[in-house]
């Protein structure tokens, strides 16, 4: 029996208005999800027509060529993602739409005109500065108003952004934007990170003198108001120096907005180019109909800049609301601290990960008890599955806020799974496939329910990429489509039940195939990281290459104090043997000192097993992609000697 935690309570919710302007009942979310998929042309034109999007042109049709790769979306409209933004429905010139908190420097609020005047001053200044659409526009900064203006200073005029965060190092900065080869270059001299400075004057060097596409630094002295500019360098203050009008070149449907990058673990990361269209519109859905968001909402999503979420919250502004950014350690002083910036701040969506809020529990935080969130009415998580024990938690010890596991990717830059209004919540589920979102398992090539699957999805969706920077398709039909040629691949394990719930285990190349039987490895991680004993865990499966059951092997981080001795040992084996199955009980545990997570905090599974067959460090993953490049070579004495 499924265990619902929260169920819809009949207030109104956009979903269900939408739902009922197309004919279908609010209270059938399954209808709505399968017209959503069945036809994508008359459900996108749906949201286009419900989004109300600023643009010229007819938005008739809106899937002109159903194929993947190769979708048309929209080929009539003309439109721009920052006038959109701008837009602001629902918002008076003189409401906050951005709160900014940062460890470094005082709170600021924006105004919609002040946000306003800022794009406008930092597009004269682009302008000024030569750049023009399809220039490429990057930031090496935190999450701090100045980025966002950028953002939509250079969508104004079609030129193309990218962003850093500051705590990349140079090597992974360079390897990222040597691709899209930028003209103009926003850097910070630093950052405060809790209490410790992080001077980031010397990566901004390295950066500038390895890209010679670079025709304009702007310096932005965040950590140190008095740091001067770098020869030959004008500051964020010469940028904004000049008033302009605020212009819109609207562009068309599929015009490169913006590239992310994938986390680049083997090989130089992908540049993955979003377009104005697909971005406003995505966006305007999953904020809108599946977050609820609207002009009374404040917005608020834990996220660097180098992680798409900070994408995904700064659209907030799509649907009025204000968003509220934080540049700092969201576990300085305590674990605490984004509780109470929710508290202080009026936050009314809360968006964090599944390892935040599992260190919450496992901390015994309860921040119904230390902060006031009564305003907190969506509490969202992602980055990993949430186990049930997260669910639990969150009902326990948060309130009774709508809960939304969301899955999704920076290939999309959005939630492929997650939850909607009118949808209950199960505990360790997510709620539901999103709307036009043609989600299924596949074995066999075939979609199964009830069963474990690769996640697929059979059916376009106009936030795809565009493409890979300077691919001629070989690149990105090879990233999503060579294994199942028309059907995107994503690579995790899904399993769907018949309600439409869905589960995801875990990375689909990292899976453990024990016996014949695959092993998810989120549910493994939940376990033994519940152990008061273990900080971080990993866990890697080698094939037996005469078919047997291989060796299932578990590293662990140990909390301070803690040893691995024969109780341990014991505990691990007890734990996954009863709650999991025998199947899942390690032949081998291991203490290391560290374990290799990518700067946005994935665990790297693949390279760790790659290591362990024999391949180097140096040659199973890109250091620049660690959080901590040495990382890997805590694993190196348990590769087997070289033969």
């Amino acid at each position: 029996m499924e265990e619902i935690l929260w169920r819809p309570d009949g207030r109104p919710s956009r979903l269900a208005e939408f739902a009922r302007s197309v004919g279908i009942d609010p209270d059938d979310y399954a209808a709505l999800w399968q017209w959503s998929v069945d036809d994508l042309d008359a459900f996108w034109s749906a949201v286009w027509r419900w989004a109300d999007l600023p643009a010229d042109g007819d938005p008739a049709p809106a899937l002109a060529v159903d194929a993947m790769p190769g979708a048309v979306w929209f080929p009539g409209v003309r439109l721009n993602y920052a006038e959109a933004a701008l837009r602001l429905p629902g918002r008076a010139d003189d409401d906050v739409v951005v709160v900014a908190r940062s460890q470094t420097r005082p709170d600021q609020e924006l105004t919609a005109a002040q946000l306003r005047d800022q794009v406008a001053r930092a597009r004269a200044g682009l302008v000024a500065a030569g750049v023009r659409r399809g220039d490429r526009v990057a930031a090496y900064a935190p999450n701090v108003p100045e980025t966002l203006v950028l953002l939509l200073a250079a969508a104004s005029l079609g030129a193309i952004f990218s962003s850093c965060a500051p705590e990349f190092g140079a090597q992974s900065v360079v390897d990222r934007w040597t691709q899209t080869e930028p003209v103009l270059l926003l850097a910070v001299d630093g950052y405060r990170y809790g209490t410790k400075p992080v001077d980031r004057r010397a990566e901004v060097e390295q950066i500038v003198a390895a890209l010679p596409s670079v025709r304009t630094v702007v310096w932005l002295p965040h950590l140190d108001p008095s740091s001067p500019p770098p020869a030959g360098a004008g500051t964020w203050a010469d940028l904004l120096a000049e008033s302009g009008p605020l212009e819109f070149d609207r562009v068309p449907f599929d015009h490169p907005l913006y590239v992310l990058y994938s986390s680049g673990t083997t090989g130089l990361p992908k540049p993955i180019v979003h377009g104005h269209g697909g971005i406003a519109l995505e966006h305007s859905k999953a904020l809108g109909l599946h977050l609820d968001l609207g002009p009374d909402d404040r917005f608020f999503w834990f996220s660097t800049t180098g992680w798409m979420m900070w994408n995904f919250l700064v659209s907030g502004l799509l649907v009025g609301s204000t968003v509220v950014l934080f540049d700092g350690d969201p576990g300085w002083p305590d674990l605490g601290t984004t509780w109470t910036l929710a508290d202080e701040l009026g936050v009314t969506y809360l968006g964090t990960s599944a390892p935040f809020l599992l260190a919450c529990r496992k901390a015994g935080i309860v921040p119904r008890e230390t902060a006031d969130l009564s305003a907190v009415r969506g509490l969202g998580s992602t980055g990993a599955p949430l186990p049930a024990e997260g669910f639990r938690w969150v009902y326990e010890a948060v309130g009774d806020v709508h809960l939304g596991s969301m899955s999704g990717g920076t290939d999309v830059c959005t939630g492929f799974v997650g939850a909607a209004p009118t949808v209950p919540v199960v505990t360790g589920e997510i709620s539901c496939r999103q709307l036009g979102c043609a989600v299924h398992a596949f074995e066999d090539g075939e979609p199964v329910t009830g069963r474990l699957g690769e996640l697929v999805i059979t059916r376009p969706m106009p936030s795809m990429p565009v493409g890979f920077w300077g691919d001629d398709g070989t690149r990105y039909r090879a990233a999503y489509f060579e294994d199942i040629p028309g059907v995107w691949r994503h690579g995790d394990w899904i399993s769907i039940t018949e309600r439409g719930t869905c589960t995801i285990t875990g990375r689909s190349d990292a899976t453990l195939n024990r016996g014949g039987v695959r092993l998810g490895t989120a549910e493994f991680y939940a376990v033994v990281e519940a152990l008061p004993q273990v900080e971080d865990s990993l866990v890697v499966h080698l094939e037996d290459a005469e078919g047997g059951s291989g060796r299932l092997l578990l590293f662990v981080r140990l909390a301070g104090g803690a040893s691995l001795d024969d109780d341990l040992r014991a505990s691990v084996a007890r734990e996954l043997r009863t709650r999991l199955s025998p199947r899942h009980v390690p032949d081998e545990v291991h203490a290391v000192a560290t374990l290799p997570r990518t700067l946005s905090g994935k665990k790297l599974e693949v390279p760790v097993k790659k290591i362990l067959q024999g391949v180097p460090p140096e040659v199973a993953a890109s250091a620049g992609a660690l959080a901590d490049p040495q990382a890997l070579d805590v694993f190196a004495p348990f590769a087997p000697p070289p033969t």
